[in-house]
């Protein structure tokens, strides 16, 4: 078995997850400076391939993308160890924080507001961090 065939199939179907949640995928620099610097508040995940991504990030990640109520204005996308250039912009905006991933950062007016890292998602479970995500826009974004 070719190794890099099975892991760009791993990693197509962790871009198709996001992509179909409605996120906006950031691949370069230039496209992170467009996205991140728009007015009003943004989300943005930081995917990566690991099981607490798929298991967790993902799928709360899409659920709070569908659900009613507050929550942010724009769903943006980065990938850890994919687009590093795009991913190392975007963590340029996250001042204060360590890089993680996977990761989810909250943006207004391109200025961090709080991040949920990856310590946060790894002990917890998706509705818990839907939960937590829930909180922090009742927060930060009412």
């Amino acid at each position: 078995m070719d190794f890099q065939l099975y892991f760009q199939d791993v990693v197509e179907q962790a871009r198709n997850e996001v992509r179909a949640a409605g996120y906006t995928e950031l691949t370069t620099p230039e496209e992170v400076d467009g996205a991140l610097k728009k007015e009003g508040k943004t989300l943005v995940l930081v995917n990566s391939v690991c099981g607490c991504a798929g298991g967790i990030a993902r799928p709360a990640a899409a659920y709070v993308n569908k659900m009613e109520g507050v929550k942010p204005d724009h769903f943006v996308t980065v990938f850890a160890g994919q687009d590093r250039e795009a991913t190392d912009r975007a963590r340029e905006y996250f001042e204060g924080y360590a890089p993680s991933s996977p990761s989810i950062a909250l943006l207004e007016d391109g200025n961090i507001v709080t991040m949920v890292e990856r310590s946060e998602i790894e002990s917890s479970t998706a509705e818990e961090l839907v939960d937590q995500l829930q909180t922090l826009f009742d927060i930060y974004f009412a």
